[in-house]
């Protein structure tokens, strides 16, 4: 039986084969991040029908719901979901390019260049300021920060090593600069600063969902349009320069779309951690290492985990809304010290 399903135009110019596996894991996935994403919307201080929020959400409106599901409810889980795609995405990216199982944003130090500056803005210019520009800050943190790393890392190309190694070294600066910021201030600011480092989508609106929805629309194509550069990546830069690949050239480009959507995530979901590292592996035990295939379902799984993470967090605890990146860190931490025994003798 073919394992493939063939895609081919009339002139044959454009043609690609997809896993079937891989195209009835991800119409699974689907189906049941659908199914999360309603309950989501149904559950909370007030119990909805589930049965009414997806007529609802097909056009037939329920004026008793409307206010608790478009406004409390909607831009929350779809900012939830946007912001575990674009951690995901970035988490499987930073794995293919450094060719490390450990990597992801928050580990090898985007993250925290991103929590640091917005640490940095909410504790010295949140009064003056419009705390609207948070976005812009974390995301300009991550890409300083990134680009230190890059800098730092380069000796006649970067190679995945140095880049790992100088990326944790990067990331315990910022985290020792955020937490000197936090012990220093005032004690209102240094509140808002630890809800935003835990990560949290508490408050959420339309804006938020506008803005974020470009970065994830616009890189994780990309992405998708890299993804053979990163399949002979990983055969190693040499066999990669053998076959013709730019492997510098193409890594930067990687590492920019990887740092735009960590960035972007962080900045309107907060200093969510391990999500970038769980999705990934997820998605290779479901459809196996080729990076094409791995992108949607890191996205779909990484949604599915901040999802779950924020409808428990202001589910489980009520009337308490927690932040989702206690739950999440509550499952990625033990997943990470799992990885380090696994390849404990790399």
């Amino acid at each position: 039986m073919n394992k493939y399903f063939s895609v081919r135009n009339k002139s044959g110019k454009v043609s690609f084969h997809l896993e079937k596996k891989m195209i009835v894991m991800l119409l699974s996935l689907f189906c049941v991040s659908l199914l999360l994403f309603i309950t989501g919307l149904s559950v909370g201080s007030t119990m909805i029908n589930p049965i009414t929020v997806l007529l609802h959400l097909l056009g037939v409106e329920s004026p008793e719901h409307q206010f608790i599901i478009e406004t409390l409810r909607l831009p929350r889980a779809i900012l939830s979901l946007l912001v575990g795609m674009a951690l995901g995405v970035s988490g499987l990216i930073l794995q293919g390019i450094i060719r490390n199982p450990l990597a992801s944003p928050d580990i090898i130090g985007i993250t925290g260049g991103a929590s640091a500056a917005a640490v940095l803005f909410i504790t010295y210019f949140s009064g003056s300021v419009s705390i609207n520009l948070i976005p812009f800050v974390a995301i300009l943190g991550a890409g300083t920060v990134s680009l230190v790393i890059y800098i730092l890392a380069w000796k006649k190309g970067v190679t995945p090593i140095r880049l790992v190694l100088i990326g944790i070294g990067m990331s315990a600066a910022m985290g020792a600069l955020t937490t000197m910021m936090i012990v220093l201030n005032r004690t209102y600011t240094t509140g808002q600063a630890y809800i935003w480092l835990t990560g949290s989508v508490y408050g959420a609106n339309w804006e938020n969902v506008y803005s974020m929805l470009p970065w994830v629309l616009i890189f994780v194509p990309l992405a998708l349009l890299f993804s053979p550069e990163v399949n002979v990546q990983e055969l190693g830069d040499q066999v990669a320069l053998g076959l013709g690949s730019r492997v510098q050239l193409n890594r930067l480009a990687l590492l920019i779309i990887s740092v735009a959507l960590a960035g972007s995530a962080v900045a309107y979901g907060g200093g969510i951690g391990f999500v970038g590292l769980i999705a990934p592996h997820i998605a290779r035990k479901l459809v196996g290492r080729s990076f094409g295939g791995l992108i949607p379902m890191s996205a779909l799984i990484g949604g599915l985990i901040v999802i779950l993470a924020d409808v428990v967090a202001r589910t489980v605890f009520l009337p308490l809304d927690l932040p989702a990146g206690v739950f999440v860190s509550g499952i990625g931490a033990p997943f990470f010290i799992y990885l380090l025994y696994r390849n404990r003798n790399m």
